[in-house]
């Protein structure tokens, strides 16, 4: 082979692009909130494709060059996410309204599995007591839970973030 670390840089591209849609399809909004559980797994996951980003090569040169090719083609999607909008569409995930104008989107809610409590959690650290109270409330791509209060004296703006969940939200 003419360059001895071009199979550790092509397999570490094709893991960094895995691990991409793997998190796109399976959720990166819980990523903001990790437990013990997430926590493990993420672990699990680095040590289940270090081999498959650099084979054979187990030396301090390979793991080098792996960890390099990962940083550059980080920096690399992040500068193409800004320039690109399509590109930024299709990695990047949407804030979503969860209440506008006092009214709750009971769609939005349901798909993104957020509770009736957590969504009132988030308003008591607002200070807002009812939904009449929120002019905006969004879940934003980090995964926070951003509430703005219809009081236009003191407009305030707050960010809750979520606890891992799985009660769903019920009108």
């Amino acid at each position: 082979m003419v360059f001895p670390y071009l199979d550790i840089i092509l397999r570490s591209t094709a893991v960094y692009f895995f691990m991409t849609i793997a998190l796109r399809i399976f959720g990166k909004k819980e990523l903001s909130q990790l437990n013990t559980a997430d926590i493990i797994l993420i672990l699990l996951i680095s040590n289940s494709v270090q081999n498959a980003m650099v084979g054979p090569d187990t030396s301090l040169w390979g793991g080098l060059v792996a960890a390099l090719v990962l940083f550059v083609i980080n920096f690399v999607i992040k500068k193409l996410t800004h320039k690109y909008k399509v590109l930024n569409d299709l990695l990047l995930d949407k804030p979503e309204i969860l209440i506008h104008d006092g009214k709750l989107d009971f769609k939005a809610l349901s798909k993104l599995d957020i509770s009736h409590d957590e969504l009132k959690e988030a308003m008591r650290e607002h200070g807002l007591e009812h939904y009449t109270d929120v002019k905006l409330c969004m879940l934003e791509i980090d995964g926070t839970i951003s509430v703005i209060s219809e009081d236009k004296k003191n407009l305030k703006q707050t960010h809750y973030k979520r606890k891992h969940n799985h009660k769903n939200f019920r009108k």
